[in-house]
């Protein structure tokens, strides 16, 4: 992989992991429009821990707030605990998912699931359940609201995120939406139950970088610092826009870009 393309890639990355289009999907896409090889679910997992880090900086008041709730009321009675513990222990239920399905279909996420063919049909799918999400969301619910319930419904919801194509923050930010919570608290807790995932999946796979046929060290280094620059800006801006806004454009590019990849697969133009 050359400077460039781990550049462009990193850009790709951070401009694409919170917004809800599918950084995955995108990060099999672009290189396949210009003619690169596919970087691999190991580089997809590895800068995304870029992105992390932005969520870590941006959010970091909210996070050691939970934090450290959580782990001084560990032995407190779940119903006596205070909101930010309950919030700790939701970020851990809803990642519990993800975790199980991820080691579940490992094999499958590294290669058959990096088909433009499926990326491109998630791509189209899911934009009808952010759709769906949308015509049923009654955002009468902010974030301290949270239940248990809700915790393990989003989880299950960050879980299908395992699809490239899907969107983790599309789908978080459709499961909120679809128990009541107004858009800006749906993509804050998307954010935050995001952390664990993404880290975890991030540290397992760096044993990968820098083996033959895959990008080096230097070049993975340099895409996860512009996805941390770039998804730092990233956040700053969805959630400004999510203030008075609605899912609707991203599912119009969703939808438009799916088709063309399809088109495009099919042709034989692009693979």
């Amino acid at each position: 992989m050359s400077t460039l393309e781990a550049l462009v890639l990193g850009v790709v990355q951070g401009l694409t992991e919170f917004l809800p289009i599918s950084s995955s999907g995108h990060l099999r896409i672009v290189p396949a429009l210009l003619g690169w090889p596919d970087p691999g679910a190991g580089f997809t997992a590895v800068v995304q821990l870029g992105t992390m880090a932005a969520v870590l900086i941006y959010f970091r008041a909210g996070l050691w707030r939970i934090g450290r709730a959580w782990l001084g009321e560990l032995r407190v009675p779940y119903r006596q605990a205070s909101q930010d513990a309950k919030l700790g222990w939701f970020i851990v239920l809803g990642t519990i998912p993800i975790s199980i399905f991820g080691l579940l279909f490992k094999d499958q996420i590294e290669s058959g699931a990096r088909s433009l063919y499926l990326i491109g049909s998630a791509l189209i799918l899911f934009s009808f359940v952010m759709l769906l999400a949308e015509h049923v969301a009654t955002q009468r619910r902010a974030l301290d609201q949270m239940d248990g319930r809700d915790g393990f419904y989003i989880g299950m919801a960050q879980a299908l995120a395992l699809i490239p194509g899907v969107s983790r923050s599309g789908a978080t930010i459709s499961a909120g939406l679809m128990r009541g919570f107004d858009r800006v608290a749906a993509a804050r807790y998307s954010f935050l139950l995001s952390v664990p995932a993404v880290v975890l999946s991030g540290l397992f796979e760096l044993r990968k970088i820098g083996e033959p046929g895959g990008a080096s060290a230097g070049a993975t280094a340099i895409a996860t610092l512009a996805a941390f620059v770039i998804g730092y800006a990233s956040i700053a801006w969805l959630l400004r826009y999510l203030g008075g806004h609605s899912l609707r454009v991203f599912v119009a590019y969703r939808i438009a870009l799916g088709v063309l990849v399809l088109a495009l697969t099919a042709t034989g133009s692009i693979s």
